[in-house]
Order: structure tokens, then sequence, then C-alpha cells
């Protein structure tokens, strides 16, 4: 059985930047958070995870799963 990726955390640097983080670990470094953000959602892509952007406060703005989504929508047809 495959082990499933920690989702990826695009977050705030307190010393400068933006980084993607997953498992814990910086996985990538960015000066700005859209850089940042589009280096995010490749890595998120090629593991099939969920990345998670988070605003200056820490607070999640945005989700996307790119993978196993654990709460997928509901065909309403």
């Amino acid at each position: 059985m495959a082990t499933k990726k920690p989702g990826v955390h695009t977050v705030p640097n307190p010393k400068g930047g933006w980084d993607n983080k997953q498992g814990g670990k910086v996985v990538s470094h960015g000066d700005t958070k859209k850089a940042t953000q589009d280096l995010g959602r490749v890595q998120a892509i090629k593991d099939k995870t969920e990345h998670r952007i988070h605003n200056l406060n820490g607070q999640i703005a945005q989700s996307n799963s790119y993978g196993n989504d654990p709460n997928p929508p509901k065909d309403k047809k």
C-alpha cells in the first residue's frame, strides 16, 4: 500500500517571503505569495494531495484538492 503524502501549505515566512511546507518541512520558498503559491500547486498536483493557501495571519484562505478529496462534491442531478 502506498503512503499518502501530506498536504502542501503555502505560509508566510517570518523572515520574509513565503514558504511551501509539506509534512512540517519547507519544500520551496519564494519572494511573493503568487510565485510560491504556483510552486505549491505544482507540488500538490505531483503528489496528488491537498494545497492550502494561508493569509499573513496564518488562517487558511483557500484550499484545493488535487487527489483524494476528503469531501468530494455531491452530485445534485
